[in-house]
């Protein structure tokens, strides 16, 4: 009777400590932030326009949606008018071709883009976060200037269901950081305001203004995480403007050098790793890459857009004529490997932007890719994590960079006759066109005059 009383008070004692430690075990799984592997972004969404590709996002499956902007169309756009009244193209235009909807108005647009249906489904599997670009902030190509953007930090808030005591509500700008995933496979997210505080285009001021710097420089010098993302609503790495002009400018960071400098020795100075960056705002995807600023590679993935695309604004045959220019367009840092599914390595149609990051993979491998409105790559790239270290601390790094010594020439510093090969081939092309229309003139000209002169005679 004793010993089976013995025996029936160690197996209640052993069965108390199973159940313990199965209770502690629970509420640390449940304590710990759950594991990042998948991520979706994208930018450019016209919320008039037919969405698609939230199905091939939604089968993505990404844990973490990001928003990099346009992510309504809210100005007015004008139609191009070369005569008239209102003339909004050429050197005689009266009146701008952008101009602000009311805030009844801008409400009414993110309404109607959050209730798009495919959307709805991805809120419900991912969590959401964006700051904005120029249309959604209200004008194209706004900047500190534009006097409705209190307001309209209000309306991004509440379309991105930022909590009402959240400080992104008290501050001047949307500008934010995140942190997710378990201690030693952390992921943070710093997400920039390129509008609130932009000095104007070309005056090389300000892109982000003293609070945000400060608060950046905070940012990058915190908890070290395995992994930095830096979203930017425009293109950090790659300045197209400096080989498309004067033909047509885009929006970059290199529009501001001493900025993207600054930017550039805040990274260094920091002594942070596996930071990449992602961007939207041009109307198609490509990867640039940059191996001279912080002493490991900066790859900046551009996904752009959801629906607005420059192959979708010209009717076939001509976007063969886009890809063309987009071939043809010189670039120093543009990733060119065969992943790419056209020869130019961009992607003109809409898209969007995909992270994968392997943790179980030995080293940590990361695949960054831009994919179509059917979830398949267009272009990418996979390396391991390693590779955005220093490269005193990572051999494999320095292997590689002999392979890439083109992403260390800036745009700018390409010679004149490479840098302005497209506005050569244009000038040249309608020179000739010119020439041409001439000569057919001429000759139909003349040859009325020798009829006249025939019927004459006769």
């Amino acid at each position: 009777m004793g010993s089976n009383w013995r025996w029936s008070w160690w197996l209640l004692v052993l069965g108390l400590g199973v159940m313990c430690t199965t209770i502690v075990s629970a509420g640390a799984s449940k304590g710990e932030e759950p594991l990042v592997t998948r991520i979706g972004f994208g930018s450019c969404a016209n919320q008039s326009a037919p969405q698609p590709i939230w199905n091939a996002i939604i089968d993505f499956d990404p844990q973490l949606f990001i928003w990099l902007g346009d992510n309504i169309y809210g100005d007015v756009r004008r139609p191009f008018k070369f005569f008239g009244e209102e003339r909004t193209i050429g050197p005689w235009k009266n009146v701008p071709r952008f101009v602000p909807s009311s805030q009844q108005e801008m409400e009414s647009r993110y309404h109607k883009a959050k209730a798009n249906p495919g959307y709805s489904r991805l809120r419900h599997t991912a969590k959401v976060i964006g700051t904005w670009d120029d249309h959604d902030y209200g004008l194209n190509d706004a900047g500190k200037e534009f006097t409705e953007k209190v307001n309209n930090q209000r309306l991004l808030l509440n379309f991105l269901d930022e909590p009402h005591d959240s400080p992104r509500r008290k501050q001047e700008g949307v500008y934010a950081s995140y942190t997710f995933g378990p201690t030693n496979r952390q992921i943070k997210v710093i997400l920039l305001d390129t509008r609130y505080h932009r000095d104007p285009l070309r005056s090389d001021g300000s892109f982000l203004g003293s609070s945000q710097w400060t608060w950046l420089e905070k940012e990058l010098n915190g908890p070290k995480t395995a992994i930095t993302i830096i979203g930017s609503s425009v293109q950090v790495i790659s300045n197209l403007s400096a080989t498309t002009g004067p033909l047509f400018y885009l929006e970059s960071w290199g529009r501001f050098p001493k900025e993207r400098n600054r930017l550039f020795k805040l990274i260094l100075d920091s002594k942070r790793e596996g930071i990449f960056f992602i961007s939207g705002d041009v109307h198609f995807g490509e990867i640039s890459r940059y191996d001279c600023a912080t002493g490991y590679p900066l790859y900046d993935v551009t996904s752009s857009g959801l629906t607005q695309a420059v192959e979708k604004a010209v009717r076939r045959p001509l976007n063969l004529i886009v890809r063309f220019v987009a071939w043809l367009t010189p670039t120093t840092m543009r990733v060119m490997n065969q992943n790419c599914r056209f020869r130019s390595c961009t992607y003109g149609l809409p898209n969007f932007g995909a992270i994968e990051i392997d943790w179980s993979a030995t080293p940590v491998t990361l695949k960054l890719e831009v994919r179509d409105t059917n979830g398949y790559p267009v272009t990418g790239v996979k390396f391991p994590l390693l590779e955005l270290q220093s490269l005193s601390m990572n051999p494999v790094t320095s292997i590689k960079l002999g392979r890439h010594k083109s992403h260390c020439s800036l745009e700018v510093n390409l010679p004149w006759i490479i840098r302005y090969r497209l506005a050569i081939l244009f000038y040249f092309s309608m020179t000739v066109l010119l020439l041409a229309v001439i000569g057919f003139v001429y000759a139909v000209v003349s040859a009325c005059r020798r009829c006249f002169r025939k019927c004459k005679f006769d």
